[in-house]
């Protein structure tokens, strides 16, 4: 059927979030069909990216400098700290251009069935930079799952008696949202963070 090269290629594709085999083939037909146009530009994209691109030694953003142009960024408020667990989080809050402070990076979420501990995200590293002051707000950015919950709790537990305070994102019904067809935990969750009209 196909050679190792492609098997290579479409195994490759496989594991990108979003791509299971049979679309990674689709992926890997559209690339050969258009070598010039988009397989080899895509190649050298991601070997100059390989190359220079780069976690952020403030926050853990990624960028070609360090540390990245959020944390460079000047006009940004310096004493606000969101704190999300991934890269793609604060790409997000980046493009509601709703937030204007500083970011940290978790780089996951505590997980105990994954085996994933406080050691094995910048949690400490998180504490150091507050501890050293200037930040008066930290706002957890952290996903409204178990362990998103558990890790917000448990940086709030690791931040008591830093003074700072520490908020939490609201969670309930999405804009647009119509009621019928939420469930039952988004709705309790906005029926407790309802506030005066």
């Amino acid at each position: 059927m196909a050679s190792g090269d492609l098997d290579r290629l479409i195994a490759l594709l496989a594991k990108l979030p979003g791509l299971g085999p049979r679309s990674a083939r689709r992926a890997a037909l559209h690339l050969l069909k258009r070598r010039e146009q988009v397989m080899l530009p895509l190649a050298e994209a991601i070997r100059r990216a390989a190359e220079s691109v780069l976690p952020c030694s403030v926050c853990g953003n990624l960028d070609a400098e360090d540390p990245c142009s959020v944390c460079r960024d000047a006009r940004r408020d310096a004493s606000q700290l969101c704190v999300v667990e991934e890269v793609g989080d604060l790409w997000a809050l980046e493009r509601a251009h709703a937030f204007k402070g500083r970011y940290h990076v978790l780089g996951g979420t505590l997980s105990a069935l994954d085996g994933v501990g406080p050691d094995d995200l910048s949690i400490g590293r998180l504490v150091e930079r507050v501890a050293a002051g200037g930040i008066g707000e930290v706002i957890l950015a952290t996903n409204a799952t178990v362990d998103g919950q558990t890790t917000a709790h448990y940086i709030m537990d690791r931040l008591a008696g830093l003074p700072v305070s520490v908020s939490r994102l609201a969670h309930g019904v999405p804009v647009g949202g119509e009621l019928d067809y939420l469930d039952d935990g988004t709705l309790s969750a906005a029926l407790r963070a309802r506030r005066p009209f």
